[in-house]
């Protein structure tokens, strides 16, 4: 409510609801959302024109405070953190312990719960090298441990 002009207040409110949609800012495109989510938040905020976003990037520094205001007014946190990391490391850890999940289940279970914790989504491929060396950091510990109580693993099928 307290953007100066509608083409502000709109793109600020088109800006709260990627974030919660998708996880991230589109700080570089903001206006990379389907038409009908513009005209839905302009009828939400009573912007009859909802045309006027078009002037949203007129200065891309605004985008980028817009950003910064709504995540700290809902929380958001970064995931470079180091609570976040380290809270996301545990949480995946122990789903890779206890479930026999795929890669791509675990991806998606840290991603919902990175959403779920107001934590901006990182890169792709930043996500998927962390749910690896998580699998792979499970899958040494169960050898390890079934290594320890006697379990004999074979290489070769025919021995």
């Amino acid at each position: 409510a307290d953007k100066r002009g509608p083409h502000n207040r709109l793109g600020a409110g088109l800006q709260v609801g990627t974030v919660r949609f998708l996880g991230h800012f589109l700080t570089e495109d903001p206006l990379a959302v389907p038409w009908s989510a513009v005209e839905y938040v302009a009828s939400q905020l009573g912007i009859e024109d909802p045309s006027v976003v078009k002037r949203y990037t007129e200065r891309q520094q605004t985008v980028y405070e817009h950003s910064w205001e709504i995540g700290r007014a809902y929380g958001y946190r970064d995931f470079v953190d180091a609570d976040v990391r380290d809270a996301i490391e545990e949480f995946m850890s122990a789903r890779a312990w206890i479930h026999a999940e795929g890669a791509v289940a675990l991806f998606e279970q840290a991603r919902a719960w990175l959403r779920r914790e107001r934590v901006l989504l990182p890169g792709v491929s930043v996500l998927a090298r962390l749910v690896s060396r998580v699998r792979e950091e499970a899958d040494q510990r169960a050898y390890q441990s079934l290594a320890s109580v006697g379990w004999v693993f074979q290489t070769d099928p025919g021995s």
